[in-house]
């Protein structure tokens, strides 16, 4: 390996160092309801992000709460020596993507049939610490 790529490959892996990251996969909720809860705490503090999953109504909040947790536990794990109270972290990346779909027949008049599709999503969620300054 050259000498550049070796430092950029270095530079790359401190960066990564400080951001953690948590996934939920085969969510049951649909990812346009689920965009919505996302959409609410993207590039917002993380404990300003907790406070409005937990008063928001809808359902899908709920597992997207989780995943903040989740996420916020594993950057405690990736930086030991590091307190959240010193470094502010925040949702850095939020993405919602579809998953596959169950799909299910409803009986229609006629002897027709209707198809219904389950939608379902994967929930990926970044967590970043700045230095408090």
């Amino acid at each position: 390996m050259g000498a550049r790529k070796r430092l950029r490959a270095e530079k790359i892996k401190e960066q990564k160092n400080n951001m953690a990251f948590a996934k939920l996969n085969n969510s049951p909720y649909s990812p346009r309801k689920m965009r919505l809860v996302a959409d609410l705490v993207r590039g917002v503090e993380v404990n300003k992000a907790l406070n409005i999953l937990q008063h928001d109504p809808k359902v899908a909040s709920t597992s997207l709460e989780k995943l903040l947790r989740s996420a916020i536990a594993n950057w405690e794990l990736k930086n030991e020596g590091k307190s959240i109270e010193e470094e502010t972290l925040y949702v850095k990346e939020i993405q919602v993507t579809p998953a596959p779909m169950l799909k299910r027949i409803q009986p229609a008049p006629q002897g027709r049939a209707h198809r219904i599709r389950k939608r379902s999503n994967h929930v990926t969620i970044v967590v970043d610490g700045k230095d408090a300054e």
